[in-house]
This record gives structure tokens, C-alpha cells and sequence, in this order.
């Protein structure tokens, strides 16, 4: 089979632990790129994250997943495709998530809003969200979302919630699933939900580019390491899991590499890219 298209998950795939982005992964990259394959990131973070690692693989002008497939472009002012909730299910997911103990933050692609976090260790508290995305735009922090969004309501692709209790995520899961129509909620950790439109993932993210590439998802390598990669791995042509993955997603992985922390990204490029020629999108 040949492959036209490798789309890759950030955090947990291409970065390792320690959020940094290897000498050899970004030559496994070139690598795959020299031989016609078009690369893509698919990831839940927000586009201006993605954008910055777009950037240190040089694919920033190529149409990046982000929002776990909320907004899809190359350009955050002119997306290829924008999914938002709207403001009325903004404002109930938040009142809802606002009864526990969680730090919120309603992700648009150009800037953010996140309640103040209530306890003794705030600034771990604020940076166990989103590893990166404080660093790349603004993020506004307010004593109450709920009456915030009130007096300016807001519409954005994702939302996320980070806990502290699993006990209290599993709940707030249970109540958000029943009190909320037309939402989708997936993890990219174990102490998270992240909350989307029910039409959009990852996997219909790779379907519009594909569309537009005329590459079909039988053409398509996607790797991931988390709950919100399942969809394209299982729908791709090679859906490929990190070694380190919950066994969840390696059962439905077709092919398993090497952790993030053993440059398990590298070692897929190399084993399965190595004999296949170069192809024209």
C-alpha cells in the first residue's frame, strides 16, 4: 500500500514527556516529506499552539487539525473549517463544570478564557492545562465564567476542563452527557474533558483535507496516544498507536511503535516508509 498522507498527534506522539521535539523525530519528518508524503498534525491544542510545532517541522503553511478537529486550516484567519458550539451550549457546559472543582478554559483560536483556580497551588494549577497554549496567545482568567459569558456571551470550537478528582470528572462526564444535546466529549489525558461539537473529531478532520487533496482514508497514516486519536486510527488505512497509549487505543491501533520516549515516531517513519517510492499529491 501506498501511503499519501501522515497526520500525527502533538503531545504523547511527537513530543516526548518532556515536551521537547527531537533532533530525530523532525529529521523523520524531512525524511517522509522528501518522499511526497504530506504531513498534518491532528491534535486537540488550539491552533496557535499547533502552529509553533507546525513551524519547527516546517508544514506551517500545510492545513492543521486542531480543536481535536474544531478548526481545520492552514491560516487562523482564513480556516478551512470552523465547527463552534454555540453560546447557549457554551453557557450550560460551563454552568455545569462550574459545580466542581475544575479549572475551565473556553479555547477560540485567538485567545482564551479560564476561571481562577481556588486553591493553595495556583500556578501548577494553570499550567497542568493545555502545556503550551499560554505561551502563544492570551488567556484571560475571570473570578466567574458563567457571568462572564452572560454579559458577553461566546462561541468557540472547544472547551476544556482539567480535574483533580477522578471521581469528580466521571460525574461531571455523567451530567454534561445528559444535560447537554448535540455535544461530543473525549480526553486528550486522564484527568480531562474536552468538549466539541458532536460532528466534529480528528477523523472527519482528515476527511475535509483529504477532500480537498484528493486522498482518500485508505491513503492515510494517522499515529496518536490518547482517547480523542481513536476515531482516525481506526478509520484510517495505518492507524498507528504510541507504545505507551492505554490499551484501548493500542487494541484498536493496526500497528503499535515504539513510545514517545523511545522516538516511537521515528520508528514508524523508518519501518514503514523505508520501501515505499515517492508519491505526488
Amino acid at each position: 500500500m501506498t501511503y499519501r498522507l501522515l497526520a500525527l498527534d502533538i503531545d504523547g506522539t511527537l513530543l516526548k514527556t518532556n515536551h521537547k521535539l527531537t533532533k530525530e523525530t523532525k529529521e523523520a519528518i524531512e525524511y517522509v516529506r522528501n518522499k511526497g508524503v504530506y504531513v498534518t498534525l491532528a491534535t486537540g491544542r488550539t491552533y496557535p499552539s499547533a502552529r509553533k510545532v507546525a513551524k519547527a517541522l516546517k508544514i506551517e503553511d500545510h492545513e492543521l487539525i486542531t480543536h481535536d478537529g474544531a478548526f481545520i486550516g492552514s491560516s487562523v484567519e482564513e480556516p478551512m473549517f470552523v465547527r463552534r458550539l454555540d453560546s447557549d451550549r457554551t453557557y450550560q457546559v460551563v454552568d455545569i463544570l462550574e459545580n466542581y472543582h475544575c479549572h475551565i478554559r473556553l479555547l477560540h483560536e485567538k485567545y482564551a478564557l479560564a476561571n481562577k483556580i481556588k486553591q493553595k497551588n495556583h500556578l501548577v494549577a494553570r499550567m497542568n492545562m493545555g502545556v503550551g497554549d499560554p505561551l502563544f496567545y492570551g488567556v484571560n482568567f475571570v473570578d466567574s465564567l458563567s457571568h462572564h459569558i452572560i454579559d458577553q456571551p461566546i462561541t468557540v470550537p472547544k472547551i476544556k476542563a482539567h480535574f483533580w478528582n477522578d471521581i469528580e470528572r466521571e460525574d461531571a462526564l455523567e451530567e454534561l452527557e445528559e444535560a447537554v444535546p448535540g455535544i461530543r466529549l473525549t480526553s486528550s489525558d486522564e484527568s480531562s474533558i474536552d468538549i466539541t461539537d458532536e460532528t466534529v473529531s480528528k477523523a472527519r478532520g482528515l476527511q475535509i483535507i483529504g477532500q480537498k487533496l484528493g486522498i482518500g482514508l485508505h491513503e492515510m497514516v494517522a499515529v496518536g496516544s490518547f482517547d480523542n486519536d481513536r476515531d482516525m486510527i481506526a478509520q484510517v488505512g495505518l492507524g498507528v498507536a504510541m507504545g505507551q497509549a492505554p490499551a484501548p487505543l493500542r487494541e484498536a491501533a493496526d500497528w503499535v511503535t515504539r513510545s514517545n520516549d523511545q522516538n516511537g515516531v521515528g520508528y514508524m517513519v523508518r519501518e514503514v516508509f523505508r520501501k515505499q517510492l515517492k508519491v505526488t499529491i
